[in-house]
């Protein structure tokens, strides 16, 4: 009798080692627990720990509550401006709802990677290129409520959304360095020509300054000699001023009584030189013949 009682206890523990084992779970401290009991879901969440089911009647599903990264594959579109553009980029989303994300989605990652791809396409479309490369910020807001307005009824809270890159054509890459190029040098011809009329209006204020004292200009003469002498060249060029020239020029002309004068006595000679030419006979040619029967003309 002590034996069978023995023999039953040994079972009874046995089955309930057996039972605890098939009943027992461990939910990660990242992780929440969805328990359905007959095909029914358990409106109690199972939290982190060791926690109990019923074995062949519940079964435990456990939904992990981390941020999920997931890069977007690049997608392909034409922007609002007619070009051609592949733009990925990446989603940072977490399960809020675990019992939603459970039941009312088969599958919440498949589910956001394509609500991620559409809506990928759609920003594309609706915005153009200068958008895409500037305004990035404004894009990444658009695309995460896009995304997040389906997902809430799953469970799924958006946390970020990011474009990462976007690939042009390389005529396009061509275009834009050459209109940024362009664009330079517009920027440098137009600090040119307003260093240009700066320097116009310090040299019209010098040389004012200089009219009224002609000194300064002597200096200044000089103080260019100087710095041309100091570089040790073989030939210094030495500008004469343009008042000196009218000066000897005036020198030159003389007075104008001695010069008519001069003029008539070297006219003198001229009168009476045409007069013996008149009084002269005028020359008859003559032929001469020699010994030799030539002809010769003699005037």
């Amino acid at each position: 009798m002590v034996e069978e009682l023995v023999a039953a206890g040994a079972t009874l523990a046995t089955a309930g080692v057996v039972y605890v084992a098939a009943a027992a779970r461990v939910v990660k401290q990242y992780e929440r627990g969805v328990v359905f009991r007959l095909g029914k879901l358990r409106s109690e969440v199972r939290g982190p720990g060791f926690t109990m089911i019923v074995p062949g009647v519940d079964k435990l599903r456990k939904v992990n509550m981390q941020i999920v990264t997931m890069p977007v594959p690049a997608q392909e579109g034409i922007t609002r401006d007619n070009v051609t553009v592949r733009v990925d980029a990446v989603v940072y989303f977490k399960v809020t709802g675990p019992a939603e994300a459970v039941v009312r989605v088969e599958d919440y990652r498949f589910a956001v990677s394509q609500m991620a791809q559409t809506s990928l396409r759609s920003i594309i479309g609706k915005s153009e290129l200068d958008d895409l490369l500037s305004n990035r910020e404004m894009l990444n807001q658009g695309l995460e409520l896009m995304i997040d307005s389906p997902a809430v009824e799953w469970g799924v809270t958006i946390d970020r959304v990011e474009i990462k890159d976007v690939s042009l054509p390389e005529t396009m890459k061509r275009s834009m360095a050459r209109q940024a190029e362009a664009d330079r040098e517009r920027r440098a011809r137009v600090i040119n020509a307003d260093a240009e009329l700066q320097a116009s209006k310090k040299l019209a204020e010098a040389a004012h300054q200089m009219a009224d004292a002609p000194a300064a200009l002597q200096l200044r003469l000089l103080q260019t000699v100087m710095a041309v002498a100091a570089e040790k060249n073989s030939t210094l060029v030495l500008p004469i001023p343009v008042e000196l020239l009218r000066f000897l020029e005036k020198g030159a002309q003389g007075p104008t009584g001695e010069a008519g004068v001069d003029a008539g006595a070297q006219r003198a000679p001229s009168v009476e030189s045409r007069a013996v030419q008149e009084e002269l006979p005028p020359l008859e040619p003559r032929l001469n013949s020699d010994s030799e029967g030539s002809i010769s003309r003699q005037e």
